[in-house]
């Protein structure tokens, strides 16, 4: 089965950090830091279960930083050349190490990142790691490098300001860092005490700055803190910028080298930094190489030169941002800058690479979603994820805190309120303190654990469903004109086909409801070939079914909610939905029937019994057994009640998704559904409590449920068996 990728990009030293001090411009001492051990057999298998194909762990290469460590023989960094207490992460002081301030045991960090990526395959995701090509650390200088390798700049003629043998550019002059002594308060702040002890940064000759300032005074806004390194082009060549690249300039060898390096220590994929800087000569040589040793290695490029895309894919990228695109479009949309209409013509200028593209509507560059500088709710761009993610085939990205409306205003210290999470400082955002920690997210407010609920829905649709996985698109905006019925400002709407599985998503941008009818063309009949007919019509968030009738040019009545996503699924070569349930009879007590899911799962937890094997659910009263391994006291059974009513008041939301059995989370038993069981099912979750296959009726989020009262209990010793009798009051 061919698998839609979808990747968790999460900075490990904010991850899961529990010390909540945040102070600004703390050291990790005072506000501590997020550790690769965070990721647990149980945290990865939540990640997992909400979607995620692969993990962009980023940050994990030694970087330069204000922390001490020498006492493991790690070498101490210049304050005037590190930004930030914790440091910028592409700011690599040593391409062979892990960053000692994600490892629980500095000396052991090597062996615990490895021991993540075997807990992260074991999750069922791949693992992808920064590469940063460009530039390194001012101080850099490795000492965990293979036996046999040269150090970056060890065999360079710093008399030289160019050559191919040379891995740095070099001027003639000594570095001048006065302008930015001067613009920083952190470099302002050192008293005549302080000067005592302190000794400015020096660098003699001075060398070219990551950003390509090829002289000696790079300004505050410049990557003063980086070099760049010689790919064998000379920028200031008398003639212009001139390439050498016979012989293979020296950097290319050594670059390679590490790529192959991380590749050997099971990583799965590479996210390269500033990609575009780096000439696509190196990259179909280095490509080249790493995929012929490791086939199965993705590599994704951060390039912002749409005019460049297609030379970086020939050189071997397998996937680009798709930043100055669609990004910049959906930011747009969203904030109701640009009209729905306008993503058309995004994805069609690139349409002969679309599945190369990466979609994203964060990352570490970009500001929040919900930040008060962009649009502050992050509710308002989930109609952007859902096409992000629905639209093509192509990968997307989530940059963690994203599914918990993280906002990035906090004024961590290098970095201020920009509407970013620092990557710089040392620092726990809320959203994150207890991501995925707690499996009943008690931390989280009601709001982020419906955004959550969402996001989950909409990444398992994305490989879960094969229309949307692997199917064709059909663009219906250009017989959509601006109507009372369409608004092409706020509404877009397309088709997503395969076999014989075809789906209709129609986004809502707009803050109101909408009643739409979306008019779906006889050539979308033609390119598809469905057959004119009425069908059944499986709305995916809800669940629910109505008939439509499919007519070539005719329309599809859709009630939209503000912000919403709407999901039609239905067979072209059936009379009915391809979704078919097992038919039941009973006629459900909604509020009841989710009591018993939470009942059941609530009694795993609190005894570590199975679920319930007889139940008897009605709107009186209701009875369940369980098989457990002593009686229950007094106090136990006060308990079940009480936890009960907790859990009903944390209005978790309920919600639905439809999957086939190859799609199943682990945490689900199937041991329980009778022998003619369908072979696709619906899942029951609620909130990240949980999940349980069921056809029946329930309530939309658990405030519904009511009051749970506990009527008694019976106890057969023999058995072992605890029947709780119960019942709800509206």
């Amino acid at each position: 089965m061919k698998e839609k990728v979808i990747i968790y990009q999460v900075l490990p030293r904010l991850f899961g950090n529990q010390n909540t001090t945040c102070k600004e411009n703390g050291t990790i001492e005072e506000n501590g830091c997020g550790k690769l051990n965070n990721f647990s057999d149980e945290v990865l298998a939540r990640i997992h279960d909400m979607g995620f194909t692969h993990i962009w762990y980023t940050g994990v290469i030694r970087h330069a930083t204000q922390t001490n460590y020498s006492s493991y023989g790690i070498p101490t960094q210049h304050a005037e050349v590190v930004k930030g207490k914790a440091g910028s992460p592409y700011a690599i002081t040593d391409y062979y190490d892990i960053d000692p301030d994600l490892a629980v045991n500095v000396s052991m960090r090597m062996k615990e990142w490895e021991q993540l990526i075997e807990r992260t395959h074991k999750a069922g995701m791949k693992v992808i790691m920064d590469f940063v090509p460009n530039h390194v650390a001012r101080e850099y200088h490795s000492i965990c490098k293979p036996t046999g390798v040269r150090d970056l700049g060890e065999d360079d003629d710093p008399s030289m300001h160019f050559s191919t043998r040379n891995n740095f550019y070099y001027t003639w002059c000594d570095l001048d860092l006065n302008e930015i002594r001067q613009s920083k308060p952190e470099f302002k702040a050192f008293s005549a005490k302080d000067a005592k002890i302190y000794e400015p940064y020096t660098e003699s000759p001075a060398r070219a700055t990551g950003n390509d300032r090829f002289d000696n005074h790079p300004g505050c806004n410049d990557w003063y803190e980086t070099v760049k390194l010689n790919y064998g082009v000379d920028y200031c060549d008398a003639g212009g910028r001139s390439y050498h690249y016979e012989p293979v300039p020296n950097t290319w060898g050594k670059m390679t080298d590490i790529l192959l390096f991380w590749a050997s220590k099971g990583v799965d994929g590479f996210r390269c930094d500033m990609a575009e800087m780096v000439p696509t000569a190196f990259w179909s040589y280095a490509t080249g190489i790493l995929k012929a040793k490791y086939p199965h290695i993705v590599v994704i490029g951060e390039v912002y030169d749409p005019n460049q895309y297609r030379n970086y894919v020939k050189a071997g990228f397998d996937y680009l941002y798709d930043k100055v695109g669609m990004y910049d479009c959906l930011r747009g949309v969203v904030r109701g800058e640009r009209p729905a209409a306008s993503i058309t013509h995004e994805w069609q200028v690139v349409d002969d690479i679309r599945d190369h593209m990466l979609y994203f509507l964060e990352n570490h560059d970009e500001q929040r979603i919900a930040s008060d500088f962009f649009c502050g709710s992050a509710m308002k761009a989930i109609p952007a994820a859902a096409m992000s993610l629905f639209f093509q085939k192509n990968p997307f990205m989530l940059y963690s805190g994203q599914e918990f409306g993280e906002k990035g205003m906090d004024k961590e210290g290098f970095s201020g309120p920009d509407g970013r999470t620092t990557i710089f400082d040392y620092w726990s955002p809320e959203t994150l303190t207890h991501a995925y920690q707690d499996s009943s997210d008690s931390a989280l407010s009601q709001e982020q654990k419906y955004l959550a609920a969402t996001y989950r829905q909409l990444l398992r649709f994305a490989n879960e469903e094969k229309a949307i996985r692997e199917g064709e698109t059909f663009d219906l905006m250009y017989v959509n004109p601006g109507s009372e019925n369409f608004d092409p400002r706020t509404n877009f709407a397309f088709l997503r086909k395969k076999d014989d599985e075809a789906m209709l998503i129609v986004l809502n941008f707009a803050q109101e409801a909408r009643q739409l009818q979306v008019c779906i063309p006889g050539h979308a009949f033609d390119f598809f070939h469905i057959a004119e007919e009425e069908v059944l019509v499986t709305e995916l968030f809800s669940g629910g079914k109505k008939k439509v009738e499919l007519k070539k040019d005719g329309v599809f009545p859709i009630s939209m909610d503000a912000n919403g996503v709407r999901i039609y699924k239905f067979n072209v070569k059936m009379e009915e939905s391809d979704i078919i349930l097992n038919e039941h009879h009973k006629e459900e007590f909604p509020p009841a029937h989710t009591a018993e899911h939470l009942l059941n799962q609530l009694m795993v937890r609190l005894f570590g019994c199975e679920r319930s094997r007889n139940a008897h659910i009605e709107r009186k009263k209701s009875k369940m057994t369980f098989v457990v391994d002593h009686k229950p006291t007094r106090q136990e059974e006060k308990e079940i009640e009480t936890e009960m009513n907790r859990l009903i008041e944390l209005d978790m939301p309920v919600t639905y998704e439809f999957v086939d059995r190859d799609h199943i989370p682990a945490n689900v038993k199937l041991d329980r559904l009778p022998d003619d069981a369908s072979e696709t099912l619906r899942l029951v979750r609620i909130g990240d409590y949980d999940v349980c296959p069921c056809i029946g009726k329930h309530v939309r989020s658990t405030a519904q449920i009511g009051k749970f009262v506990l009527l008694g209990t019976n106890w057969d010793e023999h058995a072992h068996s605890l029947r709780i009798r119960f019942k709800i009051v509206q």
